[in-house]
């Protein structure tokens, strides 16, 4: 408990001993008035005080005017005990509730304690401690072990684990090395490491992430602006509804029917349908559920910008897709050689050494795949031919390494492969030499991730993909998406998904799921926009109404699943809420509730309600 809880508590303890001796007391009179006084003011003081700024300001149907009109015109009816214990009973729901709320909020700080104090910067040899602001493009900073990254940026000496768990949720760390990408908000494990910064502090993930997270609450659904508009019908229409309770049975009785007018009577049930009709329960537990769901989410990796896209990822029945770096690694490999007429490491060297020059994915895959650094000694002559490939001599032996256009060029017969890749084709000294199979690597939890879609009931799954036909045909195939578009350039993303979103149901919602910066518009027009986190575009992100903080398509089926159980929350308080107090409404009206059934109705449901939003915060494993 925070000092203003404990302050709460304190005086809650003393205003429930004090009514409990003083109702134990035979007191009469102004004497039982002037001491009933005491735990009323001590309880209520604030809430009187909150009543009265209101009516000052014209915002008077509020809460606070609600509690103040029925527990003060409790007190003038002689009802002194069910005046204070309704003051008090309402302040135990308060503190609760701020508890709760509290918890929520803390729950989601620790989750996204991230942000670093500081940033050590090496310069001349001398290490500082600056504040990460302060930190340019290009600066040299050191990460010791148990500090956080403070900086986006790319290791350049030394090699560590790093714990991701408060980015991504993954408890597995991730191993570093020199010229590996590092981004802020890691936690490192074990080595020092020298990192030259990418990103401005502003600029970098553990920014955007704390922005996002910040910014969430702003953006509210629909089910929060209908609950605002509700309670500013209701409240007004309960209080006239009060007054109306008051005052015309009396005047029917004693006008119309001739009888005693009974007014202490129906005061007192006015007074008792002002104390049922408050709406605190709904007011306060439908912002808390979408609250603790945004919390749940981003412990879980997925962080979610607002309740409104949190209330639209729970309609999602169709995922479409992008290929690269979503289904896909977007890390191409050599996955084969085939009709060498030499050694095969060979081949690869002579395709390495002439590719030695360009920083194009391929050439970098053909790199990796001879495991040691091109002697650029070796190769002379090196000629680019665009949308072929490049010639150049290894060791003075003429090499062509390219597509098919490139062989048919320098007039070289080469063999066709039948296999799904991209294919690199090499000749050495004029003659045909064989072909280096190049493939993107399929993420290990992608078919899973559509599995579990279907399961969450997803009705269709669809890859958009400017690779060739072939090649996404078979992704699709391996990983069982429904249907495949390819050869697409990205103004034809996004006509695809607006057929896709001419074609669904009215209540029906479609999330696109992307990178690049390619994907920014079609994130953008999907229902949903859903980008890839760790190493998604700026651009892609900043578009994205959810964002996967570990890449793993698997978390789509984690979202959706916590974004359907906190709506599902939402309409359970709702439901409750309104219900009962309806039925406590009426049978106030007619005189079967008196105060502590109201007491019930408004405090006992507001913490009921209260503690069903804060099960949105706990994410079942799927």
């Amino acid at each position: 408990m925070n000092k203003k809880q404990k302050k709460m508590l304190a005086r809650i303890l003393v205003a429930a001993a004090l009514m409990v001796v003083l109702s134990l007391l035979p007191l009469e009179g102004y004497v039982r008035f002037g001491l009933f006084m005491v735990p009323y003011l001590v309880i209520g003081y604030d809430i009187l005080k909150k009543a009265g700024k209101g009516i000052l300001n014209r915002q008077v149907f509020d809460e606070n005017f609600l509690m103040a009109v029925a527990t003060v015109g409790a007190i003038l009816l002689g009802e002194y005990t069910e005046g204070v214990a309704v003051m008090l009973f309402y302040q135990i729901g308060e503190l609760f509730q701020s508890y709760a709320v509290g918890k929520s909020r803390r729950n989601i700080s620790a989750l996204m304690d991230i942000r670093p104090d500081y940033a050590n910067v090496e310069r001349d040899g001398i290490v500082e401690k600056v504040d990460p602001d302060e930190v340019e493009i290009g600066t040299t900073i050191l990460v010791q072990p148990g500090e956080k990254v403070p900086i986006d940026g790319v290791v350049l000496e030394g090699k560590t684990a790093l714990n991701t768990s408060a980015l991504t949720g993954e408890s597995l760390p991730r191993e570093v090395a020199e010229d590996d990408e590092v981004i802020s908000g890691c936690i490192n494990m074990t080595g020092l490491i020298r990192v030259r910064t990418t990103k401005k502090f502003g600029e970098s993930t553990v920014s955007k992430i704390l922005e996002l997270v910040e910014n969430s609450s702003s953006r509210k659904s629909k089910s929060e602006n209908f609950i605002s508009r509700f309670a500013k019908i209701y409240t007004p229409a309960v209080c006239y509804g009060a007054l109306a309770l008051a005052v015309l049975p009396p005047l029917v009785r004693m006008l119309a029917l001739g009888l005693s007018a009974e007014w202490g009577v129906w005061i007192y049930r006015a007074l008792t349908f002002l104390v049922i009709s408050c709406p605190c329960a709904l007011v306060i537990s439908i912002p808390l559920s979408f609250f603790a769901g945004i919390g749940g989410a981003s412990k879980e990796g997925v962080l979610v910008k607002g309740s409104n896209y949190l209330e639209t990822l729970s309609k999602t029945k169709y995922v479409v897709f992008d290929k690269t770096g979503t289904m896909t690694q977007g890390v191409f490999e050599v996955s084969g050689i085939h009709h060498a007429v030499m050694d095969e490491k060979k081949l690869l060297e002579y395709a390495a050494l002439a590719e030695s020059a360009s920083s194009h994915p391929i050439s970098k895959s053909l790199q990796r795949a001879y495991g040691q650094k091109p002697d650029r000694g070796r190769v002379a002559d090196i000629e680019e031919i665009g949308g072929n490939g490049v010639t150049a001599k290894v060791d003075g032996v003429p090499v062509a390494v390219g597509n098919y256009k490139l062989m048919k060029r320098l007039g070289i017969t080469y063999e066709e492969c039948h296999q799904v890749g991209t294919v690199v084709h090499v000749a050495v000294d004029g003659a045909y030499a064989g072909h280096i199979l190049i493939a993107d690597v399929i993420k290990p939890s992608a078919k899973q991730a559509i599995e579990k879609l279907k399961r969450a009931g997803v009705r269709k799954t669809v890859m958009l993909t400017g690779d060739r036909k072939n090649v996404a045909e078979q992704v699709a195939r391996e990983l069982g998406i429904d249907e495949v578009y390819s050869e697409l350039l990205p103004a034809d993303k996004v006509s695809k998904v607006e057929e896709l979103l001419a074609g669904k149901g009215e209540k029906e919602r479609l999330a696109f799921v992307g990178d690049g910066i390619n994907d920014a518009p079609v994130l953008s027009r999907a229902d949903i926009g859903i980008a890839m986190g760790a190493m998604g575009s700026d651009a892609a992100i900043e578009a994205a109404d959810v964002v996967l903080m570990d890449d793993d398509p698997v978390k789509i089926a984690k979202a959706i699943n916590i974004s359907r159980k906190c709506i599902r929350i939402v309409y359970e308080n709702i439901y409750f809420a309104i219900g009962i107090k309806l039925l406590c409404l009426a049978l106030g009206a007619i005189g079967v509730a008196n105060m502590w059934m109201a007491i019930f109705a408004d405090v006992g449901v507001m913490i009921i309600a209260v503690l069903n939003a804060i099960r949105a915060l706990f994410v079942r494993k799927l």
